[in-house]
């Protein structure tokens, strides 16, 4: 259960309203690194949290913090938004040069919220849920949202750059402090978990079941051989439990080959009847590499 008292969690306020920044802080709320989607992905991780309850107490609570961010800017989009033109004749008439509608106001601000948010990005796109995580595995889902703060904040900090509105700053100001918070949050809640230690995701797979030779060893991919030398490719690995080695990568398995195409899949009748480098194919490729 949720419960609200109508009041905003931090003061919004709108001095100069812009709309086309009413445009920009839709990023925000329905973007890949907004609101939404941190709101949503604690959420989920929360409903399926398996293990100890103060995980999913943290997960609940800051979910519920996130619904409150939504809720103010929102808010700011709308305060915006106040002022706003509602028709090309009257931005026109407005500033021709400089007005609102013609140079980047969302025009579903117009059309579709009669001058409110929308649960979409600063291009209209609405969110989809595609990017929240929530694997049921509670130190993979940390790590996660480490992730969607770092981004959230870069965010916030590109949206506090492009607003001179000092109410715009202060709230910004206000959710970066909260972007550092949870990035704290969440690494806490890895190291409560044991760290590196629990490396790797999940620990409960034996280890001695993988093919070990390769669990520490960064690949080169490089045609001139080069290893970016760093932390990675030398010493002991983060979880304690091997030796960190370079290796340039070489094929280790053979050229596919597959069946000939089923004869009723909708293939041409060469895929059907025959497979590998053989028939007109193979020929083809057989004289281009004599030609090369």
């Amino acid at each position: 259960m949720f419960y609200t008292d109508g009041r905003l969690q931090y003061p919004v306020r709108v001095e100069t309203p812009d709309p086309v920044f009413a445009r920009a802080l839709q990023q925000a709320i329905g973007g890949v690194e907004g609101e939404i989607r941190v709101c949503l992905q604690y959420m989920f991780q929360a409903f399926g949290a398996r293990g100890p309850a103060k995980y999913r107490d943290m997960l609940l609570n800051t979910a519920t913090e996130e619904l409150g961010h939504i809720e103010m800017l929102a808010t700011a989009v709308a305060l915006n938004l106040e002022g706003a033109p509602l028709s090309m004749q009257e931005d026109a008439a407005a500033d021709a040069v400089a007005g609102s509608v013609m140079n980047g106001m969302d025009f579903r601000h117009l059309l579709s919220t009669g001058l409110a948010a929308l649960p979409a990005d600063a291009n209209g796109v609405p969110f989809d849920t595609s990017h929240v995580y929530a694997s049921g595995n509670l130190a993979a889902d940390m790590y996660a949202n480490v992730a969607a703060e770092s981004s959230g904040r870069v965010l916030a900090v590109r949206l506090h750059k492009m607003t001179q509105d000092p109410g715009m700053k202060d709230m910004l100001a206000f959710l970066i402090a909260r972007d550092t918070m949870h990035q704290q949050q969440w690494l806490a809640a890895i190291e409560d978990m044991g760290g590196a230690a629990n490396l790797p995701i999940p620990d409960s797979f034996p280890q001695e079941q993988e093919k070990t030779e390769f669990s520490y060893a960064y690949f080169g991919h490089r045609r001139d051989g080069a290893i970016p030398e760093g932390r990675w490719t030398n010493g002991p690995s983060m979880d304690g439990k091997g030796e960190f080695g370079a290796r340039i990568s070489e094929p280790l398995g053979e050229e596919p080959m597959l069946a000939p195409a089923r004869p009723d899949g909708g293939g041409q009748s060469i895929q059907s009847a025959r497979s590998g480098r053989t028939g007109v194919l193979g020929t083809i490729e057989g004289a281009i590499e004599r030609n090369l």
